[in-house]
């Protein structure tokens, strides 16, 4: 296939942000002000030859003024004009809905068709026509099925904003109540179940594609608070990532994120996509995060000036949310393919890499600085039926759960050994053991004719003065399946190591766990209930396993010619491990890894 960056550029016109009405008081200025921006947000767009999509928000369904710029732009430059289900907040909306709430997964079910019907009736009343996108920093499941039943021209929604999980939560001092983490972080076909899940076949496409909020820095937001790395410029200005060169502000590590997604295309059978989503807000004319409205207003000049020069290269498409969905069905008719992301770190210039993989399988990371250890594991082979808002069990987190998270649950590194979640392998001989985690790698990425293969460079443990020299291949199958091998590439003379590939797990959305004793492990039939006693089945056999009722997930590793050990945990460290071991003296040591729907 072609070589293409497809690249979406979306403003919204807020005419009532809520963040400048709480800070700065509701009125005609805030509205003058947001209005200005919008246009100039738009202007800068079109001086660089750039076509948009416009997100009517629901306050400017109200404005005349808006809806007229709206069409001309539509007119003149080709734009879209989608309906955004961000931008409630109005006095018009208040007083309809008698709430201060303004974030629509979190409405009842009731609600939220309500909601959804009132602006689309708007819309159409001031359009003529019904939206082909529309979005929200999440949408569910009910709501994406709701909209696609009622209004079947939508193809394409802004469904999740990445990684906006504990993390944020804890960067905005415990206030952000917003949980939505364990999505994916590029375009995907959501699941008719889960909007979090990549659709597995035709009867389980929604019939929307969906795209991220914002396209995130993949190293430094999984690590950090991802509102500092984005392709939003002014998240980079908020991050302090730019300096001042001769009486002029410069951030090549915007230009540098926006290349690392070009990149992506190596990886993805030559397609990358990136977005920018900006609000009129975080233009704010009296300035934000110590960054005057000047050095906004160059940011957002320079990032658009930077898209221009790679379209007029014939090096990006500039397509609308509406074209993009066509583009990505065309390209994607077979659903088990992966998404995938060999990301480097572009921030502090380490060797640090890491590979992202989403399928309708799973979505996961491996960390390269770690041996290539497994630090994020989400089932989406799962399908949890996941309700939000009031309600409901969850009338703000809608993450979908991890089984392996090394920020909320740890990883290698705890200061209490084994009680961190990760996949990874230990390696021991005479008495003594090392775990990969501790050796430093890069891989590099293959195509296979079933699925995606990442090669490490062999990593050397010396134990009692042997050198152990450990190639790690792994390969991400079509139909959900993770295969590890583990292969001994120097003459051992003869000596026999020991070779664990290990599974710690947990499951939740946050950093605590609930009761454990609901989960079932077990090797091939014999079994054991998890009751905190630290107790382990071990055994030759074919598989080891997990069954986790409140995640409706079951786990199964298994390899050729293993002893295979299940062990539940204490209260004090409340995982489950699961392990495959095998003594060789030369050769390999081959594993798998496969998730699955219990209940």
């Amino acid at each position: 296939m072609d070589k293409v960056f497809a690249v979406n550029i979306i403003h919204r016109p807020e005419l009532s942000p809520e963040y400048a009405e709480k800070a700065y008081g509701a009125g005609s200025g805030v509205r003058d002000e947001s209005l200005d921006i919008f246009v100039f947000q738009q202007q800068t767009a079109h001086k660089y030859g750039l076509k948009t999509t416009i997100q009517m928000t629901y306050a400017s369904l109200f404005s005349d003024e808006v809806v007229e710029l709206a069409k001309h732009d539509a007119k003149k430059y080709g734009d879209e004009i989608g309906l955004s289900l961000l931008g409630l907040p109005c006095k018009q909306f208040r007083e309809k809905y008698k709430t201060e709430d303004f974030c629509i997964w979190m409405f009842d079910k009731k609600d939220k068709e309500a909601i959804v019907d009132d602006a689309f009736s708007m819309f159409f009343d001031r359009f003529g026509f019904y939206p082909e996108s529309t979005g929200s920093y999440f949408l569910d499941a009910y709501t994406i099925n709701y909209i696609k039943k009622r209004y079947p021209s939508v193809k394409c929604a802004i469904a999740t904003c990445w990684e906006e999980g504990p993390k944020a939560y804890h960067t905005c001092n415990n206030s952000w109540y917003t949980f939505m983490d364990g999505g994916p972080w590029n375009p995907w076909i959501p699941s008719v179940v889960n909007s979090h899940c990549p659709a597995a076949s035709k009867e389980d496409d929604s019939g929307i594609v969906a795209i991220p909020h914002l396209s995130r820095d993949l190293l430094a937001c999984f690590d950090g608070n991802g509102s500092n790395f984005g392709t939003h410029p002014q998240n980079v200005l908020r991050g302090m990532i730019y300096y001042r060169d001769k009486g002029r502000y410069e951030y090549p590590y915007l230009y540098n994120l926006i290349d690392q997604y070009r990149h992506l295309e190596k990886y993805n059978d030559g397609y990358s996509y990136n977005m920018m989503f900006v609000g009129p807000g975080w233009l704010n004319k009296r300035g934000r995060w110590e960054a005057p409205y000047s050095l906004l207003a160059q940011s957002y000049d320079d990032a658009m000036k930077y898209y221009g020069m790679l379209k007029q290269r014939g090096e990006l498409w500039d397509m609308t949310m509406s074209e993009f969905a066509d583009f990505y069905r065309a390209r994607h008719e077979d659903y088990s393919t992966g998404e995938c992301a060999l990301w480097k770190d572009i921030l502090y210039g380490s060797n640090k890499q890491y590979f992202w993989y989403a399928s309708p399988y799973l979505r996961t990371c491996l960390d390269f600085n770690q041996g290539g250890a497994m630090i994020d594991l989400r089932p989406y082979a799962a399908r949890l039926e996941q309700h939000t808002g009031i309600g409901t069990d969850n009338v703000y987190d809608a993450s979908y759960p991890y089984l392996i998270q090394a920020n909320y649950r740890a990883g290698y590194f705890t200061h209490y050994a084994g009680a961190g979640t990760v996949k990874s392998c230990r390696v021991s001989y005479h008495g003594k053991q090392a775990d990969l985690c501790l050796c430093r790698t890069m891989a590099r990425y293959e195509k296979t004719a079933t699925g995606v293969r990442l090669i490490c460079d062999p990593v050397t443990v010396t134990l009692d003065g042997l050198d152990i020299v450990i190639e790690s291949v792994f390969e991400f199958e079509k139909n959900g399946e993770v295969v590890v091998t583990r292969r001994i590439v120097n003459n051992l003379g003869g000596e026999a190591v020991t070779l664990e590939e290990y599974f710690t797990g947990a499951y939740g959305t946050t950093e605590y766990q609930k009761d454990m004793t609901s989960v079932t492990l077990g090797v091939d039939d014999s079994k054991l209930e998890y009751k905190y006693m630290g107790r382990s089945i071990t055994a030759e056999g074919r598989v080891v396993w997990a069954n986790l009722p409140d995640v409706s997930t079951r786990i199964e590793m298994g390899g050729c010619g293993c002893v295979l050990t299940a062990s539940e945990g204490i209260a004090f460290s409340p995982v489950y491990h699961l392990s495959l071991q095998k003594t060789i003296s030369k050769g390999e040591i081959k594993t798998w890894l496969k998730l699955q729907k219990a209940n």
